[in-house]
This record gives C-alpha cells, structure tokens and sequence, in this order.
C-alpha cells in the first residue's frame, strides 16, 4: 500500500488546442478535468495499476470536495484534511504538437493547526505502508523545513518515504535521508547550482544528492530517459514513444511505476521508464493501466551513456 502526500492539490481542467494564438478565440478539441498535484497523480497511477493507495491532502471549498469525488469515482481511499481556504485550480493547453502550456493557482494558505493536522493524518494513516510519497511544492504558510520533518516522522515510525519536490524544500529534507528522491533535470541543476548538458553531468549531480543525504535518485531526464542512482550503483533506462500527447503527470506516473515495482534496481528502473513513456502517450493527466504499458519498447542498462547531450540541457 502506497500512501501519497500532496500539500498543494488542485482541480486541473486540460484543453486540447490545434495551436496557441495570443489575443484569440481558441477553440478546444478536447478537455479534461481531473484531480491534480503530484501526489494525487502517484494515488491515480497506483490504482490505475490495481494496488491500493490512500491520499492524504488538505481540501477546501467546492473545487475540493470535486478533487474528492473525482479520486473516489477511480477507486482511491482519500483522507481529506479540512482547510478553509478553497482548493486552487489550474489550467492546461495542450497543443497538437505536444507543447503544453500550464497556468496555476498559488493555492490557499494553510495555518498552523492545520499544517500540524495534514501532518497527524499522515501518521495516522501511514500504518502499514510500503512507502509514503511526499509530492509537490509546499503551499502557503508551510515551511520549506515542512518536508525535513514529515521525512523524519515517517522514519521514526519505520515507514520509507519517497519524495518529489524542488529548491529549499528539496535541499532542507535531504539531511532527514530520503529513501527515494525524484527531481527532473531542472530541479537537478537548481539544486547542485550549477548548468546540466549531458547525462554525465547528471550523474553527478544526483551522486551531489546522495552525498547530501538522499539515500536513492530517480531523475528524469524527458526525452533523454532517465537515471536511477544509488548505493548499488547507477543504470540508464529510456524507451521508445511514437508520439507524445501530453506529459502532464508523466513523472508521477515513472515514481508510481518505481514504487509499485519495489524502489530499488534496474527492475524498479524499467517499470518507471515503461510508466512514464506510457503516460505521455495519453491525453491530458489520464494514467496508464497495465495494458498501455509496453515492456518491450524498454531499455535499461549499467552501460551509462555520459557523454551523451541533453535535448534540453538546463542552465
């Protein structure tokens, strides 16, 4: 059982678009509304895949109580924390060559007594948890030290904790020891401080990481694949796509395929490359199940390709 943590969800409402014109009518061709943060994508990939997952995320006003009924309606156990600022909303355009322009809400502010409430339920309900997936950037109110205690809480009662989060609140939980961390090669380079140009150079941020405190990186690295790197060693997986629609929630998708599969090894590795791929093949934020995945178009290895450029390196 996986248990997900999204301090900031949302209401996310995808459109698909022929094109992008400023100061125009744009007539959509699709939409979608779906319940949105990076933890909540974790929950909906998990179920997707047929295993149990609770969501633990603070809901507010009438675009939280839609979050809850759209994650009850896929089968996911929800553990509403009541706030009273409403759940934010947020909105994608999906272009038909795949570029994805996002706007998103700030989000409501959480008091005190409610931060502390979001982080009791965690407790509560974490239980008998394989793993606790702690994802998203930190609303209003919380702290970036927020993530250094929830890690710390999480070890203390034996549960390992996967966390996907970006700038001090990434580099605050570190010290507390991950067990998995999942940046992609922006949020590497922000946290090493320094430009990303091959897939060597990511290696070596994410070996930064580990000696930071984070026990295993999961980085994804878009088109060019991804690497998981770890006390055991490092390994390259990629896979093949014949044509991205959309990767909103792909990284999600690739850490809930990581977890399912155990969070450890090439094994764990080339389930999240089949998820991930699987993912940006289908609309808006929809999940892959089993039968979308393709295992055979999966490919990974010891034999890191260093010298290999990004597409898109980060500077």
């Amino acid at each position: 059982m996986i248990v997900t943590v999204t301090p900031n969800p949302s209401l996310d409402r995808t459109y698909e678009v022929p094109s992008l014109e400023r100061g125009g009518v744009i007539r959509a061709t699709g939409e979608r509304m779906d319940p949105g943060g990076k933890g909540v994508n974790v929950s909906r990939a998990v179920a997707a895949a047929g295993r149990r997952t609770v969501a633990v995320l603070p809901l507010g006003g009438a675009p939280g109580a839609l979050v809850a009924d759209l994650l009850h309606a896929q089968g996911i156990e929800v553990a509403p924390v009541p706030v009273a600022g409403a759940t934010r909303s947020n909105i994608a355009l999906a272009e038909a060559d795949g570029v994805l322009t996002k706007i998103n809400a700030p989000g409501p502010e959480l008091s005190a007594k409610e931060q502390e409430s979001l982080l009791e339920t965690v407790r509560r309900r974490s239980h008998g948890a394989d793993w606790i997936a702690c994802c998203g950037s930190l609303p209003r109110g919380l702290a970036p030290s927020w993530y250094a205690d929830l890690v710390a809480r999480a070890h203390a009662t034996g549960v390992r904790i996967a966390l996907d989060t970006s700038g001090p609140a990434l580099l605050e939980a570190l010290r507390e020891g991950p067990d998995v961390v999942k940046p992609n090669a922006e949020e590497l380079a922000g946290a090493v401080g320094r430009p990303l140009v091959t897939v060597g150079d990511a290696v070596k941020a994410a070996e930064e990481l580990r000696g930071l405190g984070a026990r295993t990186v999961l980085a994804s690295l878009g088109a060019d694949g991804q690497l998981l790197v770890g006390g055991d060693g490092v390994w390259y997986g990629s896979a093949r796509v014949d044509a991205v629609r959309s990767n909103v929630g792909a990284g999600d998708s690739s850490l809930s395929g990581f977890l399912i599969a155990g969070g450890t090894g090439p094994e764990a590795l080339a389930l999240a490359v089949a998820h991930g791929a699987a993912a940006v093949q289908l609309p808006g934020s929809v999940m892959p199940t089993p039968a979308d995945l393709d295992p055979a178009a999966v490919s990974v290895t010891a034999d890191v390709p260093v010298d290999r450029p990004l597409t898109e390196p980060v500077s």
